[in-house]
């Protein structure tokens, strides 16, 4: 072999042999225990970022562990590829989108298979393509068949820029996500699939995923939101048209007797009555549009409102009670209309101040604590007090007592409320899959035949940046059923469609159906499923959801699609700007900045590598193309390997927390495999290793195979259980440390020692740098590729230690470490302890008062 490391000419041979033998494809046989192994698919953005070079050498490591375990494994990867920054990139390029996309998918699959990712791309699926979204299509009429998808119109977050619906959680601080305009509320018909049919399902199944991160869970739990509360009845005092009263949900029905005002949505039917004669209300509702309804943005806003003009009736003193329409009610959950417990709920309490409401307190702290409600609401439960017949009562005795009045007066009824609503599944864009709906003329509409999809999403295309292309079409929009006109429905689906399901399509990827349940069934759960923190409720939650939908269609086996999840960390790296004229910031790309640190590794100063000109310092901040702080994954397998840039992102920390982006550790792990293949090339040109004769072993060799397997035992439980490859690298590299120092090349035994400790290290690293690690394996006489090689096996009997290390101490100081037979029973070890040169020194002329031995760890003398 070579005696230097070159990675550029190994890698490239090594990708050839796995392409030519099509290492990686993978067919079902149940004579093998499966595993699947999943990361969360990309959008085909042009170029893979650092992000994604971490995302997919997790798995992949994972993967080819499992392969060496024996078990039969499936590591597919495809394209999410239907989204709008495919049509902005469009635009701005004058190109069509779907040829966008397909130059992309074509130069980020030679990225992943350049980075030595063994995915079977004989699976490999574009949701962009019609073999895809067909099914996506056909499932859609299914559900519209079975009354789970239907269509009303909706109040949804528009974005005017983009010209499509957002969800609540795309709406930062008022403005869209993506383009930073300002959002409108609108109201449009809208395609939607009853998720909050499976609610309870999707909640009490959580308990079934021990092997998910709880942070992820809860998420999903609050998300979902299911309560506990009281429906109630609140009487207009004077009817409005044909409206009597309205509905209000509370789950907090012991403040009740604290009600002093009612409010509304601005989107409630009653307020949209209100409205036609008072202008005043009607400015305000048209304000309230354009404002932001995420959660954490209402939280922190003014609390707005304006007096209805009309009052109520409380359900039960019967006092009137006057109705504002409020900025801070939401339609989309519960009824549209809250009671305004100023004194307990700190938003009312908010409200109150500002219009100068009655604040009445109705609950005290259980344990007589004095309370200020002139600085805020108390919000805990407690002691009820102003309320009558109810005084005294906890909150669970005022729940019944005050829901059983309710209910003998037939205004209120306990009942289950959830957080979670429907899935608005409608999108005004054009890249996208068509909703599969023909329009009939009378404004009905019928789902499209199976034998009549898909409906083909045209892909020559001229995008003007204002209209859909489809929209725009009347050709395209204009279509027959059974002898009438018809017309295309022209919104597309979300794109977390395409990605609820993409995981079950893997595992029969060419199937001439949506899934082949025997196939599905096979590799089915998910058993390790990879990615970002960020999905843990849409995309994570909507692919539960679909998954139950295929599964009561028949189509899957279990109720879960992903068994263990991992969520990675950020790769962050340090960001620089210069300071423009106006005081604002000019962020500088990280590979024109030199930088300096001390001798500890703490940042110092920075300047531009071409003119010395001084840049301040932003801190480690996640890696983004707005700061220009990445790194090309493609400079760095050129500079230094793929298998470098793996080994890196795989030490620097462990997989579900943050990376810290170095050019130092980069050249760590490349000076860690030149060191390796040194050792390896080193051992081979020592010569033919003998015989490993066990029982002829020295204490240097028996101590370097106790290493080894010490090693293997650690590192097997890294990469398995604990899935901390950060420390099973670690010990690899402790274990070529001991090689470095105790390999004995002068005898045969000693090289078989040696050989012993470099083959497991080899097949230690196989999944995290395989290509220097098949290069070696086979440079050592092996025919069989390292990929198929089984995992190591512990021996242990080579753990069992003749000796070990304990401290000898003086009146509870250490003095000593000596060397003892493991096996020695106390009274040895108290003569081996006293006899040391040292502790005689700290005991001599003393009186020894008491010997205290703890075996196994140390031998304390105290002497005076």
């Amino acid at each position: 072999m070579k005696s230097q490391y070159q990675p550029s000419s190994i890698e490239p041979d090594v990708q050839s042999f796995w392409e030519r033998t099509r290492a990686f494809e993978v067919t079902e046989d149940s004579t093998k225990e499966k595993f699947y192994c999943l990361a969360m698919f990309p959008y085909p953005s042009g170029r893979l970022h650092m992000g994604h070079v971490r995302n997919y050498t997790i798995t992949d490591v994972i993967t080819r562990f499992q392969r060496m375990q024996g078990k039969n494994v499936l590591h597919p990867m495809g394209w999410d590829a239907f989204g709008l920054p495919a049509e902005n990139a469009a635009i701005k390029n004058n190109t069509a989108p779907a040829k966008w996309t397909y130059a992309n998918t074509d130069y980020m699959r030679k990225q992943l298979k350049e980075l030595g990712f063994g995915f079977d791309w004989s699976r490999e699926l574009t949701t962009c393509q019609p073999d895809y979204y067909r099914w996506e299509q056909w499932f859609f009429t299914r559900l519209y068949e079975k009354g789970l998808a239907y269509k009303k119109v909706s109040s949804v977050n528009w974005c005017p820029h983009d010209q499509t619906v957002l969800a609540n959680e795309q709406v930062i601080e008022g403005c869209c996500w993506r383009c930073d305009t300002p959002v409108e509320r609108k109201e449009i018909p809208q395609w939607f699939i009853k998720i909050t049919d499976y609610a309870e399902e999707l909640l009490t199944d959580l308990d079934k995923l021990p092997n998910w991160p709880e942070q992820v869970k809860t998420m999903q739990r609050n998300w979902i939101g299911k309560s506990r509360g009281i429906e109630m009845r609140f009487e207009l005092c004077t009817p409005i048209a044909d409206v009597s009263g309205f509905d209000v949900y509370t789950t907090r029905p012991d403040t009740l007797m604290g009600v002093t005002y009612v409010s509304i949505a601005a989107e409630h039917p009653l307020a949209a009555e209100l409205a036609k004669s008072d202008k005043k209300l009607a400015t305000f509702i048209a304000d309230c549009k354009v404002q932001s309804v995420a959660e954490a943005d209402m939280a922190n806003m003014e609390k707005k409102g304006v007096s209805a003009g009309i009052k109520a009736l409380h359900p039960i003193t019967r006092e009137e009670v006057e109705v504002w329409v409020a900025n801070y009610v939401l339609m989309d959950y519960g009824s549209g209309a809250v009671m305004a417990v100023p004194a307990h709920d700190q938003r009312d309490w908010e409200f109150a101040h500002a219009y100068e409401l009655p604040i009445k307190q109705v609950v005290a702290p259980a344990n007589g604590e004095a309370i200020d409600l002139s600085k805020e609401a108390f919000v805990e439960k407690g002691v009820l007090v102003n309320s009558g017949e109810y005084d005294g009562l906890d909150f669970d005795a005022a729940f019944e007592a005050i829901s059983e009045t309710l209910k003998a007066a037939d205004l209120g009824r306990v009942t289950t409320n959830y957080r979670l609503r429907d899935w608005g599944v409608s999108r005004q864009r054009y890249w996208g899959a068509p909703i599969p709906i023909f329009n009939l003329p009378d404004g009905g509409e019928i789902p499209i035949p199976a034998d009549r999809l898909p409906v083909l999403l045209p892909e020559e295309v001229t995008m003007d940046g204002v209209h859909s292309p489809i929209k725009k079409d009347p050709e395209w929009r204009q279509s027959e059923f059974d002898g009438q006109a018809v017309e295309h429905e022209t919104d597309t689906f979300d794109t977390f469609m395409e990605s609820s399901w993409y995981y079950a399509r893997f595992t029969c990827a060419n199937a001439e159906t949506m899934i082949d349940p025997d196939k599905a069934n096979y590799w089915l759960p998910v058993d390790q499923y990879v990615g970002g923190i960020e999905h843990a409720i849409l995309h994570l939650l909507y692919s539960r959801f679909f998954h139950k939908l295929m599964r009561d269609e028949g189509l899957v086996a279990c109720d879960e699609p992903y068994e263990r999840l991992l969520c990675q960390g950020m790769v962050l790296a340090d960001a620089f700007y210069k300071v423009t004229e106006n005081g604002g910031k000019d962020w500088v790309p990280l590979a024109d900045v030199e930088i300096k640190r001390n001798e500890k590794g703490v940042f110092e100063s920075a300047h531009l590598r071409s003119t010395g000109e001084a840049v301040e310092y932003a801190g480690v901040t996640k890696m983004s193309k707005s700061k220009l702080n990445t790194v090309d994954p493609e400079d760095l397998v050129r500079d230094y390997g793929a298998d470098t840039v793996r080994l890196f992102s795989m030490f620097a920390s462990p997989p579900d927390q943050s990376l810290e982006w170095t050019d130092s550790g980069v050249e760590g792990a490349y000076r860690f495999l030149k060191k390796l293949w040194k050792a390896v090339a080193g051992h081979i040109e020592a010569g033919e290793p003998g015989a490993l004769d066990k029982d002829a072993l020295d204490d240097i060799q028996r101590d370097l195979r106790r290493k080894t397997h010490e090693t293997i035992k650690k590192v097997s439980d890294d990469y398995g259980r604990r899935q901390t490859f950060n420390t099973a690298i670690a010990a690899v590299m402790e274990l070529l440390n001991e090689v470095t120092r105790h390999a004995d090349r002068s005898r045969a035994l000693g090289l078989a020692v040696e050989r012993e400790a470099l083959e497991a290290a080899i097949l230690l690293l196989a999944p995290i740098v395989p290509h220097i690690s098949h290069t070696l394996w086979k440079a050592l006489g092996h025919t069989e590729p390292v990929i198929d090689v089984r995992w190591p096996v512990v021996d242990e009997s080579a753990l069992v230690r003749t000796s070990i290390t304990i401290v000898g101490q003086v009146n509870g100081k250490v003095r000593a470490k000596i060397d003892v037979p493991a096996k020695a029973d106390k009274e040895t070890l108290e003569r081996i302890a006293l006899s040391h040169e040292n502790v005689q020194k700290f005991i001599e002329g003393k009186m020894i008062r008491k010997v205290i031995v703890v075996p196994g760890k140390l031998v304390n003398v105290v002497a005076n």
